[in-house]
C-alpha cells in the first residue's frame, strides 16, 4: 500500500472515529441532558460519516486496487490524486467545522462557508474520478468472459 493510498485510508478511519464521537456526543444531548440538537448537527454527524468516512475510503481503496494506469494514459496524475486527496481531506474538516458552530450559532459567513466547502468537496471527487478513469478497465477478466466463464 503506498503512502497516498494510506493517507487517504487513515484520514477516513479518523473522520470515523469524529463522526461517532459527534453521534455519542447527540445521543448525551438527546437523552442525559434533554436538550436536544439541532438539524446542523445531524448534518455535520451524517455528512463526516458519509463523506469524510466512507467516500475517502472508497477512493482510497480504488487508489490501492485498480490496475495500474496504462503508460499512454493522459488523465491519471498521481500529483492531481494528492492534491484531490488535500482538497476532501481540508473541506471535509472545515465543512464539519463549520456546521458545528453553525449548530450553535447563527453566522451568517458560516453558512457561505459550508457552501464553499461543499463545492470543493464536489470538485476535489469530480477530479479524482476523472484522474481515475483510465484504471477502470478489464485486466485479463475480458478474456476469461469471452470463453464463457461467469463471475
Amino acid at each position: 500500500m503506498f503512502t497516498t493510498v494510506r493517507y487517504f485510508v487513515k484520514t477516513s478511519l479518523v473522520f470515523l472515529v469524529i463522526g461517532i464521537l459527534t453521534g455519542l456526543l447527540m445521543s448525551f444531548s438527546k437523552y442525559i441532558s434533554q436538550n436536544g440538537y439541532t438539524q446542523e448537527l445531524i448534518s455535520a454527524h451524517t455528512h463526516i460519516i458519509l463523506v469524510g468516512s466512507v467516500m475517502m475510503m472508497i477512493m482510497g481503496v480504488a487508489l490501492w486496487f485498480f490496475p495500474r494506469a496504462e503508460k499512454d494514459d493522459k488523465k491519471y496524475n498521481p500529483d492531481l490524486i494528492l492534491v484531490t486527496y488535500w482538497m476532501m481531506t481540508i473541506s471535509t474538516a472545515m465543512r464539519f467545522i463549520m456546521q458545528i458552530i453553525g449548530a450553535y450559532y447563527y453566522i451568517a459567513w458560516v453558512n457561505v462557508a459550508i457552501v464553499v466547502f461543499s463545492s470543493f468537496q464536489v470538485l476535489a471527487m469530480i477530479l479524482f474520478f476523472f484522474s481515475m478513469w483510465g484504471r477502470i478497465r478489464a485486466v485479463g477478466s475480458q478474456y476469461r468472459e469471452a470463453k464463457g466463464e461467469k463471475f
